[in-house]
């Protein structure tokens, strides 16, 4: 597989919000703004990339019994540099993730790729993995963030986009609000993609670490029949 489509395939294929149906916690909470997605999605963008280069690199030495343990120590660290750069450098950004930048260490985006593709591939390999999922799951967040700040603030990057024009229907910055826009994406993907997203949240399940403990697989399996 080249490099372009296996990057490409995090992007569009199989988008780990609106394909693969991961990581939709912080995407509800964090995409009242466009600024504060693009803050979230840089941020699991930089960690996704160097987690999955230095899983790769260590996929011989790290012990089968302890890899999930070891896969959140390593995430963990990264995280926590990113957190520190958020701080000192866009202190509004970081209060506005709050609580949600530490828990991308049991991001399931994160830890099912370390588990699925950077202990499996190549270290270039899954430095273009972490990056397309990385970007898909950016522009997710940006585009929920930006419907949600245009129709619910009447601003865009915190920019007036509608003021004087369309008064602001402020539901939108609220969870009943992200859920609607979700929704509408989730759908909208799907239509475009002629109902093959669904096959596509079979492989979400294979791809988290904790499948095992829930029940996500048996309701994939009833959405596809």
């Amino acid at each position: 597989m080249s490099k372009l489509k296996i990057m490409l395939n995090g992007i569009i294929k199989e988008n780990p919000t609106l394909v693969l149906v991961l990581g939709t916690c912080p995407t509800l909470a964090v995409t009242t703004m466009a600024v504060n997605g693009l803050g979230m999605g840089v941020a699991a963008t930089l960690v996704l990339i160097c987690s999955n280069v230095v899983i790769s690199l260590l996929k011989k030495v790290i012990p089968d019994k302890v890899r999930i343990p070891a896969y959140i120590v390593i995430i963990a660290g990264f995280v926590t540099i990113v957190s520190f750069l958020l701080q000192a450098y866009a202190q509004e950004v970081y209060d506005a993730l709050g609580l949600f930048l530490p828990l991308i260490v049991v991001n399931c985006i994160i830890l099912g790729r370390a588990e699925m593709f950077a202990s499996k591939n190549s270290v270039g390999d899954s430095f273009f993995d972490g990056l397309g999922m990385g970007l898909g799951f950016t522009l997710t967040l940006v585009l929920m963030g930006s419907i949600r700040e245009i129709i619910g603030m009447g601003t865009w990057f915190g920019l007036p986009i509608t003021k004087g024009l369309v008064s602001p229907m402020t539901i939108f910055s609220l969870a009943p609000g992200g859920f609607f826009v979700f929704g509408v994406l989730v759908a909208l993907v799907n239509k475009l993609t002629k109902g093959k997203v669904l096959k596509k949240r079979k492989s979400a399940c294979a791809g988290c670490p904790s499948a095992g403990a829930c029940n996500q697989q048996e309701d994939c399996a009833s959405a596809q029949q």
